[in-house]
């Protein structure tokens, strides 16, 4: 089943075309890696699925609908958009913090109820934040709010996720944590967008690859098919050797 999908979709910013003419889609059970360089088009993409940039042209479609149609809170309780370095500027507690997740599902001033409480306690125990619940959110270092931010995009219980660079202030332990938690988030029959610069990462956990170089599509498909040798050295400007596992690992002399 498709939750989320685009269809030849362009986007301008400041008169430049960003993302040209780009088609994809995202279906339940899939953790699907979105990479490319720097200046790709990946974010602005991420931030158009989620509702944040309009499109110049095309279609972006949630559940079988046109996502424009959504109101905010509509749109809230079925997309997930986690941001890369989102801030945090307002003094609450990482548990507060996290229980904003809660927001779309709630009436207003409705109390947080203990089966969302529930929620919270297992959303922080998930991203390895239990011994920060108590602690002001505006105090922790970039790979706590890092976690805590993903903790709250998870407390809201989305069919999709989309997630910029979840890992990218991350130690190497809780990299591999945070991709294990959004594989087994995509496979309870919802999806995950997720986007990556470790390639390495990406061929291990992510079920399918979608390349973009220039705003365009470049390739999609299975990790083997998308990172070849020819991939890599066309869009990247990198020499890399494949390995049975189908892991890429860049050799030191980079193409001029």
């Amino acid at each position: 089943m498709t939750l989320l999908s685009c269809k030849n979709t362009s986007i301008v910013l400041s008169g430049t075309t960003v993302v040209d003419d780009f088609s994809m889609q995202l279906s339940a059970g899939e953790l699907v890696g979105l990479i490319g360089p720097n200046g790709a088009g990946k974010s602005t993409l991420l931030r158009a699925l989620a509702g944040v940039y309009p499109v110049q042209s095309g279609h972006i479609r949630l559940l079988d609908k046109e996502l424009s149609t959504y109101s905010t809170a509509e749109r809230a309780r079925h997309l997930a958009w986690l941001a890369q370095s989102g801030p945090i500027n307002w003094p609450l507690s990482v548990e507060r913090l996290v229980a904003l997740g809660r927001t779309p599902h709630q009436r207003a001033w409705q109390r947080t109820s203990v089966s969302e409480l529930g929620i919270i306690d297992r959303v922080l125990a998930e991203t390895d934040c239990q011994n920060l619940r108590h602690r002001d959110a505006t105090s922790l270092s970039g790979g706590e709010r890092a976690r805590v931010l993903l903790a709250r995009a998870l407390a809201s219980e989305p069919t999709v996720l989309l997630a910029d660079e979840p890992v990218a202030a991350l130690d190497l332990a809780h990299q591999l944590q945070t991709m294990e938690l959004l594989r087994n988030f995509a496979h309870n029959s919802t999806a995950c967008l997720v986007v990556l610069h470790d390639l390495s990462l990406a061929a291990r956990y992510c079920d399918k690859l979608i390349l973009m170089d220039k705003g365009r599509l470049v390739a999609a498909g299975s990790p083997r098919q998308v990172l070849t040798v020819e991939a890599l050295r066309e869009v990247y400007g990198v020499e890399a050797e494949i390995s049975n596992e189908g892991i890429p690992w860049v050799l030191p002399k980079r193409l001029i």
